[in-house]
């Protein structure tokens, strides 16, 4: 799919602002990063130049037709996830969105639970594609069960830690910067100008038993950001 295995970021584009705002929010309290645009042509921009995992669409939209958004997303990000919403119920309809490329239908009104749940299992049905758990010295993690583990030993981690280690799992032994987690593990609202990467990276190396000064895991590489340590701890 898009920008690797992990962080996953998601694109909203519906034209009611409260639903549009209610999904992202309940989105967003489930660990994804999640923007939102209000029509095709803002939607159809935000799809071309930025790398999303799933695309939740809604088909009846100002400035460009979601069906037409669909198309064009499925041409130029074919393993990008489209779920549409729709107030439209019939089966001709859901034919030609199939045939467009949609991969999966909700039609209002729906329950957020029902959503949260189609999202889940597309993100999954384009993972077996993908590594199915990354491991890095004596850590392990899975990305699609969304677990991570130190030796044998869970660690418990919050939505966005998990999305940290997976980012760094992703590319052991290279510096990857701050702006580059913010990009990827969080949204288009979060502030550059935060310490936001820098609490949850300390509070990743306090999980894992890291110590900044002298790490075994997660390097910070001064002025250019963090590095995870191919080799891991020695014993």
């Amino acid at each position: 799919m898009c920008h690797d295995e992990h962080g996953m970021r998601l694109l909203i584009v519906e034209d009611e602002a409260d639903l549009a705002t209610a999904l992202a929010r309940g989105l967003r309290r489930s660990g994804y990063a999640v923007d939102i645009a209000a029509d095709g042509l803002r939607g159809w921009e935000l799809a071309e130049t930025n790398e999303y995992d799933l695309l939740v669409l809604d088909l009846n939209l100002p400035g460009m037709d979601g069906m037409d958004l669909a198309a064009c997303v499925r041409r130029s990000r074919p393993h990008l996830a489209i779920l549409v919403l729709t107030a439209r119920s019939g089966v001709d309809d859901r034919v030609s969105g199939l045939d467009a490329g949609v991969d999966d239908y909700l039609v209002k009104p729906f329950h957020f639970e029902e959503l949260a749940a189609r999202v889940r299992a597309l993100l999954r049905r384009g993972l077996p594609t993908r590594e199915p758990v990354l491991r890095v010295g004596n850590l392990a993690l899975d990305p699609a069960a969304l677990r991570a583990w130190q030796g044998e030993v869970e660690i418990l981690l919050t939505p966005k830690e998990f999305g940290i280690l997976a980012y760094l799992m992703a590319r052991p032994g290279a510096v990857v910067s701050q702006e580059e987690l913010l990009e990827h593990v969080w949204d288009a609202f979060a502030d550059p100008f935060t310490h936001t990467v820098r609490v949850h990276v300390s509070s990743l190396r306090r999980k894992l038993h890291d110590d900044a000064d002298r790490p075994v895991h997660i390097e910070t590489v001064i002025g250019r950001g963090y590095r995870l340590l191919p080799a891991g701890p020695a014993r």
